[in-house]
């Protein structure tokens, strides 16, 4: 049987080591904290294809929306990823944002997404309390939500009834090479050997494949987000204004933001959405929470009211050409990578690990893995500094 140790205990590690588990490897999951210890638990739980254009990433996009509830159906752990197939609606507050939307949601329906217009009647019934002053709006339902901790559980405990072990509290220091491929993995909890590595380590796989003699030009990209206190039914669906498809694809360091506002089960309302370049600087700054807050008002004036308990922040695996590296390495055999998803990463979690197996099964993906690839120009080069 073949051993695989999978690097990182994350929503993206947790589903390709079920993946791999179900096919009959032997997996053995491997992190330096604990089970959804790091991005996981600081994300929103975004399961979207409203906020990607025509391409590889809108396939795996909707590959992975595909899967989820097919995953999560019978699982006994499925409660606790609180699966909610809300659905998305985009809403442009100017002409300008307007003419870019139309143009976009056209695009997007061409690509095969369900994404249609919403006059002024049809978005005052799903959103009440959503700006009267919206120029248009594109409602998409099969944008969905689950708990990131949660969703990431569950899927970590179906591997480990599949076989598969968790070690954590292991800090990765380097590989065990034998005849130009990998066979295991210094730690600093002692050698682990395996017959495949595969890095899902989020914002620190650039220094992990580091660690492993390799070259990954994925680096962390910072996001903040504000907590209301609990509330009655108040926000519907996942709703966003369109600035935000421009600050995901924007690959400027300073500060990008938009507004993103929903709803969790508990009746709380989360705020986004913010991102920055600032290396692995984890301070929370309070110039960036006004700016997410001002914008979330832009589209529901009443939250001007409503309490905020907590903010919060993580780091996404960033990539320059914005497209998640899933595949084998070009230089180290042995070694896969599954990362560099940015802020998409609980959504495209479950396509990355059924391309993932396939491609370690030696089988055609149901998408065209190519685009992904981890020897592709943006992946192997040399970046900034850490």
């Amino acid at each position: 049987m073949t051993r695989v140790v999978v690097l990182g205990a994350g929503m993206v590690g947790a589903a390709c080591a079920r993946e791999l588990a179900l096919a009959g490897f032997a997996v053995t999951v491997v992190d330096r904290s604990g089970p959804a210890a790091g991005t996981t638990a600081h994300g929103e739980g975004n399961v979207l294809v409203s906020d990607k254009g025509p391409g590889p990433e809108l396939e795996l996009a909707k590959l992975s929306r595909e899967l989820w509830p097919a995953i999560l159906d019978g699982d006994p752990n499925a409660a606790a990823a609180e699966w909610d197939p809300k659905g998305g609606i985009v809403v442009a507050t100017t002409a300008e944002g307007a003419d870019a939307l139309a143009e976009f949601a056209e695009g997007q329906r061409k690509a095969g997404v369900t994404a249609g217009e919403m006059d002024a009647t049809a978005l005052a019934a799903a959103e009440p309390h959503l700006t009267r002053d919206a120029a248009m709006a594109v409602h998409y339902p099969e944008d969905a939500q689950v708990q990131p901790a949660g969703a990431a559980t569950a899927l970590l405990a179906a591997a480990v009834r599949a076989g598969a072990g968790l070690r954590t509290g292991r800090e990765v220091l380097g590989a065990v090479r034998r005849g130009g491929r990998i066979t295991g993995l210094r730690t600093s909890a002692g050698t682990i050997e395996g017959d495949a590595v595969v890095n899902a380590a989020g914002p620190w796989s650039g220094e992990v494949a580091r660690r492993l003699g390799v070259r990954l030009d994925v680096r962390p990209r910072r996001g903040e987000v504000l907590v209301t206190a609990p509330m009655p039914p108040t926000v519907f669906h996942k709703v966003y204004d369109a600035d935000y498809v421009g600050a995901v694809g924007s690959a400027a360091e300073d500060l990008q933001a938009s507004a993103v506002v929903e709803a969790t089960r508990g009746g709380t309302i989360l705020l986004g959405s913010s991102r920055r370049r600032v290396g692995f600087d984890d301070r929370i700054r309070p110039e960036v929470l006004s700016v997410i807050a001002a914008k979330a008002l832009r589209l529901f004036p009443m939250l001007a009211e409503v309490p905020v308990i907590r903010a919060y922040g993580g780091f996404r695996p960033f990539v320059p050409d914005h497209l998640p590296v899933i595949g084998p390495d070009p230089e180290l055999d042995g070694l896969w990578h599954a990362t560099g998803h940015e802020g998409a990463g609980i959504g495209l979690s479950a396509g990355t690990a059924a391309v993932l197996r396939d491609l370690m099964l030696g089988r055609e993906p149901a998408i065209d893995a190519a685009p992904f690839r981890a020897d592709r120009p943006a992946v192997q080069s040399e970046g900034e500094s850490l």
